[in-house]
């Protein structure tokens, strides 16, 4: 199997202050939540699995969780994986590349 390599730029990491979720969006349009946690950066759907809510503009970060705020599910940003009711479906994770101080996430490799 070979691997292969399709880097996105969503944005440079110093605009992304420590505990700030910023919106991105792919190439097909599809929106994508950032999130900087102590300097680590993940890349998430940006819409809520359990409603149409969209957690870069209307969610909160604790942590390595993001609080949905239509209903207060939250979710791992590591994973995807729900951590609170009434969320029970994952949100997808995308692999993220940090180079030259920009962040990118790699549509090439299997996203969680």
């Amino acid at each position: 199997m070979t691997s292969t390599t399709e880097l996105i730029d969503l944005c440079a990491a110093e605009d992304l202050a420590d505990g700030e979720i910023r919106r991105g969006t792919l190439p097909s349009g599809h929106a994508v939540a950032i999130y900087n946690v102590n300097g680590q950066f993940f890349v998430t759907d940006d819409v809520c699995s359990h409603g149409e809510a969209s957690l870069s503009e209307d969610g909160s970060l604790d942590g390595f969780e993001v609080e949905c705020s239509w209903h207060y599910g939250r979710f791992d940003i590591r994973t995807g994986e729900p951590c609170a009711m009434p969320c029970e479906h994952a949100i997808r994770c995308f692999p993220v590349k940090i180079e030259d101080g920009r962040v990118y996430v790699d549509l090439g490799e299997d996203a969680s």
